[in-house]
């Protein structure tokens, strides 16, 4: 399974199937065990680690199979979770940060093994690039070529460490060095993996071993590591990018893929459709289990009405998507469910293409690189998107308190919001949309003297959800129809199945989707724009910018971080290489009778805190 990270930034599209009415029992049954959630998107695989699965789907059933160090609670509280282990700073010589994390003693994995030091240093290999070019892992920084383990290098991990964990004589502890002080080292730290089974899969195996032979394959992971083994490391990179990129799973699935040391197991899944999670009866490495919960169905339902009935048939417990008006009132028409209601910190963004993406193959599409041209269709398109029809026509009617978002680092509301805004807003949100469209077709005219309201004289590819997701395809129709007006020609109208999959490719001019940040942090939005950033897709780089993300990574007071974070959304805006639209409304409906169901702004949302569930 994954490593288990604090923190992660995720893109959100937004037992067998529960396909009949009735299937689950009535919410008033005393015996009731099983909670039914809701999910707008279909698991794509059971790693939510590399660039291609990084979606809220997968990382939610991977929270409730894995279990680390910290969590955040409803309030966006970093609570540090004792019953798995400690970590703090400490002194080391040659470190101007030392941060020791050590394993309560007793913490075990799902078939049995302890869990110890070794099991944290898989999140080295995944995250350090010197590692991964010293070991002959390949070079994260090729475009060319992915390293072994398909992993999110770059932010400040990657930059700041030094050397590699210190393992303690007992193996209960791993000391990281930084050379000098990172203000988000609370959320930076490793998450735990059960490297035995990844040696196992990388030897062939395809069943639960002995303990004996549990704790040699550890142990040959520990040697693999010090050595920088490139053979076996190599064979372990391969497992763990492409292995765990499954849809179905039955009892001929290799169970080795499952071993966890959360509160639940994943013990099947129908493609498309859903993942049955079942209780780790030797689960010990979190808060306790209420005890009332034993199974964890994640149904997949991409339309919102579809959803709602689904829940009014007693086919979901927990509906929790991205929901139309008719939707949300549907829900609260609904009897025996509770409604509630908010925005989440996910945010809704249009992306541009500028450079290469992960293809390795140049980018040539109508606005690459950073010449007066680019520059300029690409503000263009922009200022003729139409950010406030769209929160209009699809937003306030579930939260008439939306607002256009013009910072991709901060949220309304957050310190230094308004001031960060500003420029953007000054750029991209003033007058009205038909002045706004006017400006951008008077911007394409320069290049394409021919064009018109309706003329297509730029196409662009555009990249969003899956075909069955409502408001997602309103959005496109919305942007075609008003782009259309400046000259742009949208394709691509029905969507595309698994299309997080595709964020790299050079085949797609422009995307939008939704970041769902899973922390607080200083440096949180630094890797969608890096240079090197694991989410950068779109090829941008600028020197200019890393210079302003490296300056995030440094010790600051709370006036020069506002400061430096509102030179880079001036940059951002001046580039036009991205714009923030909206943040999602929250609308959680459940059954009333399921108990402790918390909704949290940061994902994972709904399930953080599974372990309080009871009917």
């Amino acid at each position: 399974m994954k490593a288990t990270r604090i923190v992660r930034a995720v893109a959100v599209a937004a037992a067998g199937a529960l396909g009949v009415a009735g299937l689950v029992a009535p919410a008033e049954a005393a015996t009731r065990s099983l909670v039914v959630i809701h999910e707008s998107n279909a698991l794509t695989s059971f790693n939510s680690g590399t660039p291609e699965t990084n979606l809220v789907t997968n990382s939610d059933v991977g929270y409730l199979t894995g279990a680390g160090f910290a969590y955040y609670d409803d309030n966006r509280n970093l609570i540090r979770n004792t019953t798995f282990g400690t970590y703090g700073i400490v002194t080391k010589s040659g470190c101007a940060l030392a941060v020791k994390y050590t394993v309560k003693p007793g913490r075990v994995w799902s078939d049995g093994t302890p869990i110890d030091g070794v099991d944290l240093l898989l999140s080295h290999v995944l995250a350090s690039s010197q590692y991964s070019k010293d070991a002959g892992l390949g070079d994260p920084a090729d475009t060319e070529k992915l390293p072994a383990f398909n992993s999110f290098y770059g932010g400040p991990y990657d930059s700041h460490i030094k050397g590699v964990p210190a393992l303690s004589s007992d193996k209960m502890s791993v000391t990281l060095c930084y050379d000098e002080f990172q203000p988000d080292w609370p959320i930076m730290g490793p998450g735990p993996a059960p490297v035995h089974t990844l040696v196992q899969m990388a030897n062939g195996k395809s069943s639960a071993q002995s303990l004996t032979q549990n704790k040699a394959d550890k142990a040959a992971f520990l040697a693999a590591f010090n050595s920088k083994d490139t053979t076996l490391l190599k064979k372990i990179g391969d497992v763990w990018s492409n292995d765990y990129n499954i849809k179905t799973v039955s009892d001929s699935t290799n169970e080795l893929l499952f071993v966890g040391n959360g509160g639940f197991l994943v013990k099947s899944a129908v493609a498309d459709q859903s993942v049955t999670l079942t209780v780790n009866s030797k689960y010990n490495s979190g808060p306790k289990l209420s005890g009332g919960v034993k199974t964890v169905v994640f149904k997949f339902i991409g339309d919102s009405t579809a959803a709602a009935q689904a829940l009014a048939n007693k086919e979901l417990d927990i509906y929790a998507g991205q929901p139309t008006a008719d939707a949300v009132a549907a829900l609260e028409a609904l009897k025996g469910v509770t409604v509630k209601g908010g925005v989440s910190a996910c945010f809704e963004h249009v992306d541009l293409r500028i450079g290469t993406g992960e293809e390795g193959q140049t980018y040539t599409g109508p606005w690459a690189g950073m010449s007066a041209k680019s520059k300029a269709l690409r503000k263009a398109f922009l200022l003729a998107y139409p950010r406030e029809g769209i929160i209009d026509t699809l937003v306030a009617p579930v939260n008439d308190k939306a607002v256009v978002v013009n910072s991709s680092f901060l949220l309304p509301g957050q310190t230094g919001y308004n001031e960060v805004s500003a420029y953007t807003k000054s750029v991209y949100d003033s007058g009205t949309q038909a002045k706004r469209t006017a400006a951008a077709l008077a911007l394409v005219k320069k290049y394409y003297p021919s064009a018109k309201a309706g003329s297509k004289s730029i196409t662009i590819n555009m990249l969003w959800g899956a075909p069955s997701n409502t408001r997602r395809a309103n959005e496109f129709q919305l942007a075609k129809n008003e782009l259309a007006k400046a000259g742009f020609n949208l394709t691509n109208a029905g969507g595309t199945s698994g299309w997080s999959g595709h964020l790299g490719e050079n085949s797609y001019d422009a995307a939008f989707f939704a970041w769902c940040p899973s922390s607080v942090s200083q440096t949180g939005t630094n890797a969608n724009f890096q240079g090197d950033g694991g989410n950068n897709f779109i090829g941008y780089k600028s020197s200019a910018m890393d210079k302003l993300t490296a300056k995030l990574e440094t010790k600051l007071s709370d006036k020069d971080v506002t400061a430096t974070i509102k030179a880079a959304e001036k940059l951002l805006a001046d580039d036009a290489v991205s714009l923030p639209i909206f943040q999602h409304p929250a609308v959680t409906a459940y059954n009333s009778a399921l108990k402790n169901v918390k909704p949290a702004p940061l994902t994972p949302n709904i399930v953080w805190n599974y372990w309080e569930w009871k009917y």
